[in-house]
């Protein structure tokens, strides 16, 4: 691995951190329940981009299997949570 490629992915993991924090905060802070979905939406996509670039860094296919599951479980939990925003249940 190139030392440019390191520090590149280095500065990613930084900026994916700070941006789960940014979301987080949206989370925890959020005026309605529209704010909080969006904020874990977030959350999840940033920690999906957190796995792939631990697993170019790391070089291990494990990181990649897991932000598939990330992804998957977080499309499920937020399409849950709109119907129940839309709703008012979630399991008709």
């Amino acid at each position: 691995m190139t030392p440019l490629l390191y520090w590149a992915l280095v500065i990613c993991l930084m900026c994916l951190a700070l941006a789960m924090g940014c979301a987080l905060l949206r989370m925890l802070r959020g005026p309605t329940a529209q704010d909080r979905v969006m904020a874990l939406d977030c959350f999840y996509i940033n920690g999906m981009l957190m796995m792939l670039a631990l697993g170019v860094l790391y070089r291990n296919n494990v990181y990649f299997e897991a932000a598939l599951l990330i992804a998957i479980f977080g499309f499920v939990g937020s399409m849950a949570m709109a119907k129940f925003l839309l709703r008012g249940e979630v399991i008709e």
